[in-house]
């Protein structure tokens, strides 16, 4: 299977000197809607505090418009009657427009919004990064030409990528029952039909793939649990390092999990 690489220490620790001394670098942080935003916030702030990123724009929807104070590059995008993102082609032009997009999650769970999300994913030229509940709000969507744009990762626990192969009617199913083995077989040859690419956890090992190759890193060997590695601070770090670090996907999110 020579597909598959497990690493018990970082092999790409070289690229942590590729993060510059100076800012540089532009980001987009996408989420939340008008019951539940600190997790875009905290998560941009985070990122400002600990990465050189020159500028870090962050959006919101309008609703919440009158109930933050004014913070800098935020930017409040139209929204839904019930507080989410609704389509504008503002929100579509913001993915084009910084080096990177990361889409923390906290959608409010409705078809405007997963349109919304879709549409501006599937023509995004940028790479993006979906995590948390992004993934699970556009399953009702085309999929199709969602996975086929390479610039899109997939950042998702098993259960959502079940739902996920399921949409698109993939002849190759993954339980939670089956051996690492398996899983990294699926997802090799999921990202052979699909260039987008897929990060997840499966029995201890945390899995990326992209173009058919799968690399596992033991999450023991990492500073994250499998409850915090879905909390935002893995999805900030894999999204720096890839933003400094560019056409390395597997090289440089493997780097960041070390």
């Amino acid at each position: 299977m020579d597909y598959f690489h497990k690493y018990e220490t970082n092999p790409f620790s070289e690229l942590a000197w590729n993060i510059p001394d100076q800012k540089q670098g532009s980001m987009f942080v996408m989420g939340g809607n008008n019951q539940n935003f600190r997790t875009v916030i905290k998560t941009a702030e985070s990122i400002s505090a600990n990465f050189p990123i020159k500028e870090l724009k962050i959006a919101l929807p309008k609703s919440l418009e009158k109930t933050l104070p004014p913070i800098e590059n935020l930017v409040f995008l139209p929204a839904t009657d019930s507080g989410s993102f609704a389509e504008s082609e503002e929100l579509k032009s913001l993915f084009n427009l910084s080096d990177f997009n990361l889409l923390v999650g906290d959608f409010s769970k409705n078809n405007i919004t997963a349109r919304a999300i879709a549409e501006a994913c599937e023509k995004a030229e940028k790479p993006t990064l979906l995590t948390r509940d992004t993934i699970d709000i556009i399953l009702s969507s085309n999929l199709e030409p969602l996975l086929m744009n390479e610039q899109l990762c997939y950042f998702a626990p098993l259960p959502s990528l079940q739902k996920l192969f399921r949409a698109v009617y993939y002849p190759k199913v993954i339980l939670l029952s089956q051996p690492l083995m398996q899983i990294a077989e699926a997802l090799h040859k999921f990202t052979l039909s699909y260039p987008a690419s897929i990060i997840t956890l499966h029995n201890g090992q945390i899995l990326v793939a992209k173009n058919g190759n799968v690399s596992a890193v033991p999450i023991e060997k990492t500073a994250y649990t499998p409850l915090t590695l879905w909390m935002g601070e893995a999805a900030s770090k894999i999204a720096v390092f890839n933003l400094y670090n560019p056409n390395q996907f597997e090289n440089a999110t493997i780097s960041a999990l070390f």
